[in-house]
């Protein structure tokens, strides 16, 4: 790299182009004599030193965030590279000095270099699904026994080759099962998923090892799909991620709370999320932020993580076109002012996102078929024979090509044109444009692989990012005690903002307490009721531990989210643990007090403030621990079911051998030892002694009594409970329990030490696993299919992405054949047009109201396909639950119509909804989930044969049938899109069919298939309102009509969008 002086970065700066181009900046990054590092020019060291404290106030200035409508990024990126470029070396002499001995703060840059590389995955593309019964199989574990010896290896890329340069940017493009997320995964160093990975990477001087051991929050990779804590807000989410890669010394001398407030709000202006900043993420279950500002906050956290090299899944998926652009450029300039390397893979690319490039590479079946600059790509393909189709763009091309099905070949070239994987990544071998790969990647190591003084000045740099008491030799620049700290306060944001869980919890504990209370009330003194009052302490230690046991499936929830942050180095996975037992312990402190409170006053327990605050302690302590214990078996587990099966057995085993249940020396010798492993039985002994130990009880019965001994003296007569003494009316507490169940008092601080033996083995276990088994089940994906059903066995496909489906072509057939039938049904009906007007929909946010649509008027028709479009957060999805009546919360004002009169009371039953996230269970096949659809929602005077025949043919229309046996929750992301389509058409929705975004995360080819297949059924009759994001021209040309909607919820177009 040549230096550049000083005046051609500030020229650089001044630009005013509305977009800046890799060369542009490239040319005016600061210069730098050693790879790896940034040093200053010697003529910088005399000329900015004396002005050392006026640059600083300079940059505060900068640091002064203006007013959200006048912040424009770029132009506030380039006053702050100016600064840097012209001061950076003053600002660092003056803080170091102060700091570190002088030493010089210098920037860190890392290229990527891939050559003869290869990913072997574990197992194949496809499997049969384990059942209950494969636990009794011997031939299952015969099977797992030789998988685990000799396992089935495929390969799922090889033979990549290639270099990536900071300042570039990289675009991966491939259909689904081609291997773009294996790819960037593996240049992301996130090799633990696969069998092996053979060939070299090389981080300029760095290995994967030293990435993986000191270095690997420099190196990041942003996953496809948008996984958080549900109940964070916007800002609490990016807030965290800020603080825990805030380097030691900062910019201007920010505090630590300066610099991340500031990052953050930087981000969130960035990214449009101003208005969301108080909003919950939000999942599934709970109600957030929409799909396309949840990307937004992936993109935003992994850009707060401040990584060298980053790999972006599809990360513009669920976003509009523009934000999507925005997200590019944004990304462009981040890359060419931080000399970061960006390997970006996308779905549905425009070509002015393309153009933002340096180089492309393009994906077939797991072989490279081009690596090189994008401006290139286009001709290239060309040249060997295949020819674009009119009006495509050129990732649409560069993708078709790939496709037997989609791609064009020249006339002329038919015989000479490469065509399978194979072919085409030898031919690029052999060409021009691969031999050039080849000399840049001998160049680049030649210059930077395997120099110690650039493997040294990096780690310079890495140690003066170091906390001052971080360990130096672990990636995580912030120490452990900041850690926890940081994730302490996270954890009690999360029970903050989940609050109506806490509520319900302490809901359930006080009803127990109530319920149990005036069950055993008041007990009487008298040894009738000596059974009830041990009936008193067992529930009273079963209800807290049992309570224990909802927490499995939260741990499992929230372990993606804990191993993309370690993957990240924002802290170690076993402080998320350590902080979740810290900030629980005081709430379950809080809990324990009231039920024992409203319990023990109840029952009428013992008198005593001493054995009424012994009894909180033994349920709080015994409460823990079983808490801790099924957080532990959690933390040893990979999928929840094993953890919960583990669970209720020996939960099962800890009532039984408390001592209540079966008194212990009841117990069968061959288990008597199960009593002492169980925490229950010490927590039950330490609560009846402390109990019985002040008892004496009133004889309920003395013998002999009764005709003939009326008038026996008390002397003669004795108690008929154990423990009792002849001549004595009361039994003493200590003997009787002495006596049954072999319990002393003596031993109650012992059994109380036990249980905090057991807390403290428990919780050592719990932090061990939590740091060590990090992973997940679905992790790898092979797709499973029903025992006894034909298994697909059909090519290599990527591990996360799952196997490759049809096209559209293979949908034309059965669907003109089921939408042919479906005219001929309704021909004879009226067609049913559903409209609305001045819907308007409020909610309350945070004691105010916010409207999220404002005055929208629109209508449906049959046979017309409607695009609902806008940008993200404008109210699209909030839109088609409102005039679908799927909302439960605010207030919804204006007017629904079917054919001008009031909507049905079947209305539901009526129509079909598409939701955004493809939500099944996943436990049962596409076939049985299309039946279930069809024999709940379909009338019951279709038979049953007819519903199963109409499966079959939304089957065939959806391209499933190779799938109709597949279990759901193994499929890819395009096939879980086509069964969620095909579940709802298997109900028949007569009157509207809803679909929001029914293309995100597809590719070009698969969002064509979808697209044209909603055009079928909209030229047969149905009335179709999808909204649809990054629409190419093809796809837009296939809609009728167009409702666009801006921020706030506000119509700006609706009508025909015309030729």
């Amino acid at each position: 790299m040549s230096p550049s002086s000083p005046q051609e970065g500030a020229h650089a700066s001044e630009t005013s182009e509305p977009q800046l181009s890799s060369s542009e900046l490239s040319q005016s990054m600061p210069p730098g004599s050693v790879r790896g590092v940034y040093q200053p020019p010697l003529e910088d060291m005399t000329t900015l030193q004396p002005s050392s404290h006026s640059q600083i106030d300079k940059l505060q200035s900068l640091l002064s965030l203006p007013d959200e409508k006048e912040f424009h990024l770029k132009e506030w990126l380039q006053q702050i590279f100016q600064w840097y470029a012209f001061s950076l070396y003053s600002l660092t002499n003056l803080i170091h000095v102060q700091r570190v001995n002088e030493e010089d703060i210098k920037t860190k840059e890392l290229g990527v270099m891939f050559r003869h590389l290869r990913v072997v995955g574990v197992g194949v593309s496809s499997s049969v699904q384990p059942t209950v019964g494969s636990l009794f199989s011997p031939s299952y574990f015969l099977s797992k026994i030789h998988a685990w010896r000799h396992p089935p290896l495929r390969d799922i890329i090889s033979d990549f080759e290639g270099v990536v340069r900071p300042g570039e940017m990289l675009l991966v493009l491939g259909r689904p099962g081609s291997g773009c997320s294996t790819f960037l995964k593996t240049i992301a160093n996130q090799r633990s998923e696969y069998h092996s990975v053979c060939g070299d990477v090389f981080y300029d001087s760095l290995t994967p090892r030293d990435v993986e051991t000191r270095y690997r929050g420099d190196v990041i990779y942003c996953p496809e799909d948008d996984v958080h804590f549900p109940t964070l807000t916007v800002q609490q989410t990016l807030n965290f991620a800020a603080t825990m890669r805030a380097p030691q010394t900062r910019i201007g001398n920010q505090s630590r709370k300066q610099y991340t407030d500031l990052m953050t709000e930087i981000l969130i202006r960035i990214f449009g999320l101003s208005h969301a900043r108080n909003t919950v993420v939000g999942n599934a279950a709970i109600r957030g932020i929409s799909g396309g500002e949840k990307k937004r906050v992936s993109i935003a956290e992994a850009i707060c993580c401040r990584g060298r090299v980053a790999a972006w899944d599809n990360s513009t998926r669920g976003l509009d076109a523009s934000t999507a652009l925005e997200f590019i450029q944004t990304l462009r300039i981040a890359t060419d002012i931080a000399r970061c390397t960006s390997i970006v893979s996308l779905y549905q690319a425009g070509e002015q996102l393309y153009q933002l490039f340096d180089k492309v590479c393009v994906l077939q079946e797991g072989k490279m078929v081009y690596f090189g600059p994008a401006k290139d790509a286009r001709q290239y393909f060309i040249d060997i024979g295949y020819e674009p189709l009119n009006r495509q763009t050129t990732p649409d091309f560069l993708v078709a090509v790939t496709d037997p099905n989609a791609r064009q070949v020249r006339e002329g070239c038919k015989q000479t044109v490469p065509r399978t994987a194979e072919e085409m990544a030898t031919y690029f071998k052999r060409s021009g444009a691969g031999q050039r790969n080849r000399s840049e990647m001998d160049a680049y190591y030649a210059t930077y692989v395997n120099k110690p003084e650039l493997k040294d000045a990096y780690e310079t740099c890495s140690r003066a990012e170091h906390a001052r008491h971080a360990p130096q030799s672990k990636p995580h620049v912030v120490s452990i005690p900041m850690q926890v700290r940081a994730v302490m306060r996270r954890r009690w944001q999360i029970l903050k903002g989940d609050w109506v869980t806490q509520a319900v919890q302490l809901g359930g504990q006080v009803f127990q307490a109530i319920v149990m209370g005036t069950l055993f009330l008041k007990l009487p003194d008298s040894t009738a009721a000596f059974f009830s009052r041990g009936g008193v302490m067992f529930f009273a230690l079963l209800f807290s531990t049992m309570a224990a046991m909802a927490e499995i499936d939260a741990l499992f929830a929230q372990r993606p989210i804990v191993l993309r942050h370690r993957n990240a180095a924002l802290y170690f996975p076993f402080i998320e643990s350590l902080a979740h037992t810290l900030v629980d312990f005081p709430i379950t402190v809080i809990v324990q007090l009231i039920f024992s409170s409203i319990f023990y006053f109840l029952v009428g327990l013992q008198p005593s403030a001493q054995q009424f605050f012994i009894f909180v302690l033994v349920g709080l302590v015994a409460t823990t621990v079983m808490k801790t214990f099924f957080r532990a078996i959690s933390a040893c587990f990979k999928t929840s079911s094993g953890a919960i099966s583990v669970a209720g057995v020996s939960m099962t085993f800890a009532v039984l051998c408390t001592g209540y249940v079966i008194p212990a020396n009841s117990i069968v010798s061959a288990l008597r030892w199960v009593t002492y492993i169980n925490p229950l039985r010490y927590g039950f002994e330490a609560l009846m002694v402390n109990e019985f130990s002040t008892l004496q009880g009133m004889c309920t019965t003395l013998v002999p009594q009764g005709p003939g001994y009326e008038n026996v003296s008390s002397i003669n007569q004795v108690c008929t409970t154990v423990g009792s003494q002849p001549g004595q009316s009361t039994v003493d507490g200590s003997t009787f329990i002495a006596l049954a169940f072999d319990y002393y008092y003596s031993n109650l601080w012992r059994n109380v030490g036990v249980l905090c033996l057991f807390l403290l083995g428990f919780f050592t276990v719990l932090l061990v696993m939590t740091e060590r088994n990090v992973t997940y089940a679905i992790t790898t994906s092979v797709t499973l299919f029903k025992q006894g059903t034909r298994v697909l066995t059909d090519g290599p496909d990527d591990e996360e992405k799952g196997p490759r489906s049809h096209t559209s072509n293979s949908l034309e057939e059965p669907a003109r054949e089921m939408l042919g039938e479906k005219r001929s049904q309704d021909s004879t009906a009226d067609p049913d047009i559903f409209s609305w007007n001045h819907i308007e929909y409020v909610v309350p946010v945070k004691g105010e109201e916010r409207k999220l649509l404002d005055d929208v008027t629109g209508y449906v028709a049959p046979g017309k396909l409607t695009a609902l479009v806008g940008a993200s957060g404008a109210g699209k999805t909030t839109l088609l639950n409102v005039l679908a009546e799927r909302v439960s919360t605010g207030v919804v004002s204006g007017d629904r119509f079917v054919n001008g009169h009031p909507l049905p009371a079947d209305f539901g039953a009526q129509t079909g909804y598409c939701q955004q996230m493809d939500t099944h269970i996943p436990e049962t096949t596409v076939r049985e989930a299309l039946l279930f659809s069809a024999k709940l929602r379909q009338p019951e005077s279709v038979p049953l044969a007819e519903k199963e025949a109409y499966v079959d043919k939304c089957l065939a229309m959806c391209g499933l049938q190779d799938y109709a046996d597949a279990i759901v929750g193994s499929l890819g992301v395009e096939l879980k899109k086509r069964t969620t389509i095909a579940v709802e058409l298997a109900a028949k929705p007569k009157l509207l069919l809803f679909l929001d975004e029914p293309t995100s995360g597809l590719d070009s080819q698969s969002a064509w298939a979808i697209v044209k297949f909603l055009r079928e059924l909209a030229n047969h009759g149905q009335a179709i309102l999808c909204t649809i994001h990054q629409p190419s021209g093809e796809l837009f040309q296939m809609f009728d009509r167009l409702l666009l909607l801006r921020k706030g919820g506000q119509t700006v177009y609706f009508g025909d969008l015309g030729e």
